[in-house]
């Protein structure tokens, strides 16, 4: 049983940064893709960004390109998500996400990943 906890989340004022760390716990991190997914009050769960489990190849929705950076260290079983120059449209709900199927297939569909942490909350003051 995977356990995948965030942290990092808060409010900012738009321009600013923030850092997201996912801690993941029961399972072989280093085996599957993980991802960044984000829901915000009305709006479907989107994936924001993905990483391949040696972190060969990463995804990231046309929203986010240039602004966010994935990342992932195996040996702390831990994930990152770089968030810079953020924008009121970044407000949501950001979940962490083990797809535990695939250590290379980056899928975009929530319904794919079968962990999910508590999720936290990022909030952007214009």
């Amino acid at each position: 049983q995977v356990q995948l906890v965030e942290s990092g989340g808060g409010l900012v004022q738009a321009g600013g940064s923030l850092r997201l760390s996912c801690a993941a716990s029961g399972g072989t991190f280093s085996s599957y893709v993980m991802g960044w997914f984000r829901q915000a009050p009305g709006k479907e769960r989107e994936l924001v960004a993905a990483i391949t489990s040696t972190s060969a190849s990463t995804y990231y929705a046309d929203s986010v390109k240039g602004r966010f950076t994935i990342s992932r260290d195996n040996a702390k079983n831990t994930m990152y998500l770089q968030m810079n120059s953020l924008q009121p449209e970044d407000t949501a709900v950001y979940y962490c996400a083990a797809d535990t199927t695939t250590g290379w297939d980056i899928r975009r569909e929530a319904y794919k990943y079968n962990y999910w942490g508590q999720g936290t909350q990022v909030t952007i003051s214009s």
